[in-house]
């Protein structure tokens, strides 16, 4: 039998040509709690850009010789441009749970005491807002909340 014939054959030849093709992925794909109200500004002729921070948890265990591990957090930085910006601007608030999927880009600056500091943010691409909206003051109780410009599809009911 071929080697490239057998299904561990072909996954081989998939990958030889996936490393050829491909030489880096930078994405980045988070789900946590919005630490702070956005801030939010405009740049070049209204262009929007926002940024806030996003707390992700690994929860606390114990190890089978009883040691606590307690939780850990992670502050992340993000970043949003334009539409999504402008999105983030009307409904995002602090304390929402947020889906985000992005890219990493670092910059460096030199602080007020002359030490070079470096920021990591996550460019984000995509947004999904995963906490329930709120209802507007006057709004009858009952009547949804739409908090994107996007049409709601049946997905956006499924409970995960």
């Amino acid at each position: 039998m071929n080697l490239f014939c057998s299904p561990l054959g072909l996954l081989y030849l998939c990958s030889f040509k996936l490393k050829r093709i491909v030489m880096s992925v930078n994405k980045v794909i988070l789900i946590g709690n919005v630490g702070r109200e956005p801030n939010v500004r405009y740049i070049d002729r209204d262009v929007a850009v926002a940024s806030l921070s996003l707390a992700t948890s690994d929860r606390a265990y114990s190890l089978p010789n009883g040691t606590q591990v307690p939780e850990r957090t992670e502050w992340h930085n993000l970043v949003f441009w334009r539409g999504l910006a402008q999105t983030v601007e009307k409904y995002v608030h602090k304390g929402d749970k947020l889906y985000v999927e992005g890219s990493i880009h670092s910059r460096s600056y030199d602080d007020q005491n002359g030490v070079r500091r470096t920021v990591v943010e996550i460019w984000v691409d995509n947004m999904e807002m995963l906490s329930r909206q709120q209802q507007p003051t006057g709004q009858p109780a009952g009547q949804p909340v739409q908090p994107t410009a996007q049409p709601a599809t049946p997905d956006d009911q499924v409970p995960f």
